[in-house]
């Protein structure tokens, strides 16, 4: 499943080149996750803006003498973008075109878990509805300890699970949450509400440091993530814990463990990491 860093390099890879691009047409394919919202028709002649992203959502302004909005587009489990300054004929996983006079931009999405959503302003639904639970940003300057220690005192989930909530900071998702957690040194089964003010900060900085090094990296790719110019990412070769079951810690060499935590496998170092 994309996250943060994946969604945030594809942001990269094609904002630049499709800003200030005028809408010829939008071809649509298999229905997504949800409906557009409105008729595709609509969006041609319109100008593109400059792409965003909040959490694991791309917000594409789109304006024109008719309208002024945007798409707000979410890649799902399978799905990624890709920017070509060539037309072609969509594939049978292809269901959302955005052809302009500077190429096109294309959703790929074979479980179409995904969705491209029309919406008039990102204070507006349907965009404001499905942004308004998400937390702070991981490089945002509020994000610290201190806030961490604050969302968390309440709960009583495992910390991991709390991280991979999304409602106290967008971006830790699994393999993220996994090496932030190794790196801060904390038991993955923690929890949330033990965590203490200093850990707290230990956590902050190593989330801030996971995601900064993946976006690095190009994100991860496990199977199939490619940016918007078929790129893979390469941040799974640096992982410390992240699918290493039984191999060696690369700090103490305790083998690695595997757990399960609210379905998902979880990674991390019985030695290093301390509840």
């Amino acid at each position: 499943m994309p996250e943060l860093p994946e969604v945030e390099v594809t942001r990269r890879s094609f904002a630049d080149a499709i800003e200030g691009a005028r809408v010829l047409e939008v071809r649509l394919g298999k229905p997504l996750r949800w409906p557009l919202g409105l008729d595709p028709d609509e969006l041609q002649e319109a100008r593109v803006g400059a792409a965003q992203r909040r959490g694991k959502y791309l917000w594409l302004p789109l304006r024109s003498t008719r309208l002024d909005g945007g798409l707000l587009m979410h890649l799902g489990m399978s799905g990624s973008l890709a920017f070509t300054p060539r037309d072609s004929a969509p594939g049978p996983h292809d269901h959302f075109d955005l052809r302009t006079d500077r190429g096109l931009l294309r959703l790929h999405d074979p479980r179409r878990f995904g969705a491209v959503l029309w919406s008039a302003g990102l204070d507006q639904a349907p965009a404001a509805p499905l942004l308004a639970r998400l937390g702070l940003e991981p490089f945002d300057p509020r994000f610290n300890g201190e806030y961490l220690k604050i969302g968390l005192s309440g709960r009583r989930v495992a910390i991991k699970q709390a991280l991979l909530a999304g409602d106290i900071v967008v971006g830790a998702g699994n393999i993220y949450a996994c090496e932030a957690l190794f790196l801060a040194g904390i038991d993955p089964r923690l929890p949330a509400h033990r965590l203490s003010g200093p850990r707290a900060e230990r956590l902050a900085q190593a989330v801030r440091g996971v995601l900064g090094r993946a976006l690095e990296a190009g994100g991860t790719t496990l199977r199939d993530f490619r940016d918007a110019h078929g790129v893979a990412g390469s941040f799974q070769m640096q992982a410390q814990v992240y699918g290493r079951e039984g191999e060696p810690c690369r700090v103490c060499a305790t083998p690695i463990r595997r757990i399960v935590q609210g379905q998902r496998s979880t990674f991390f170092c019985p030695s290093c990491q301390k509840k």
